[in-house]
C-alpha cells in the first residue's frame, strides 16, 4: 500500500490549479506541447495548468469533442471510464490530426491552444472540425512502448 494519501493529492491539486489543461497526458507525455501551459511539481508529481481562460475554454470543448468522435472509433464502450492508453490515443492523436488537417509540416511544432484557435479561424466552431479525417490520426497514433526495467 502507498504511504500516499490520494485524497489529500487531489485536494492539493484542485487548489493549486486553477485552470486544469484537458490534455494534460498529452503534454506530460510529450506528444505535443502548448505555449499557454505552465508546469507545477505538487507531492513530486508533475502537473499542467492553463495561463489564459479562452484558450482553456476552447481546448476543453475540442477535447470533448474528441471525445464524442473517438469512443467509436476506438471501440470504446459510453458508459465506461477511458483507459489511459485510449485517452493518450485521443489526445496526442486528436492534436496532431488537427495538425494535419491544417496542413502544418513536420517542421512545425504542436502546440495545442494555437491549433485549436487556427482550427476555429477556419472551421467556424470546434463542432465544424473535420473529425473523419482527425479519427484517422487517433486510430492510427501509437503511444510510446514502456521501458523494461
Amino acid at each position: 500500500m502507498s504511504g500516499y494519501n490520494e485524497d489529500a493529492y487531489r485536494q492539493a491539486r484542485e487548489t493549486a490549479i486553477d485552470l486544469p489543461c484537458p490534455f494534460e497526458r498529452a503534454l506530460l507525455s510529450r506528444c505535443v506541447a502548448c505555449f499557454r501551459a505552465r508546469k507545477l511539481l505538487l507531492a513530486e508529481r508533475e502537473a499542467i495548468t492553463c495561463s489564459e481562460r479562452a484558450a482553456n475554454d476552447h481546448c476543453k470543448a475540442y477535447h470533448k469533442a474528441l471525445h464524442h468522435n473517438a469512443r467509436f472509433a476506438l471501440h470504446m464502450d459510453p458508459n465506461q471510464p477511458w483507459p489511459f492508453g485510449k485517452e493518450i490515443r485521443a489526445q496526442c492523436g486528436g492534436v496532431l490530426g488537427l495538425k494535419n488537417v491544417l496542413a502544418h509540416g513536420e517542421e512545425v511544432e504542436a502546440d495545442v491552444a494555437e491549433l485549436v484557435s487556427e482550427g476555429i479561424g477556419k472551421f467556424g466552431a470546434v463542432e465544424d472540425f473535420p473529425y473523419s479525417e482527425i479519427m484517422r490520426a487517433v486510430v492510427h497514433y501509437e503511444p510510446r512502448k514502456r521501458r523494461d526495467r
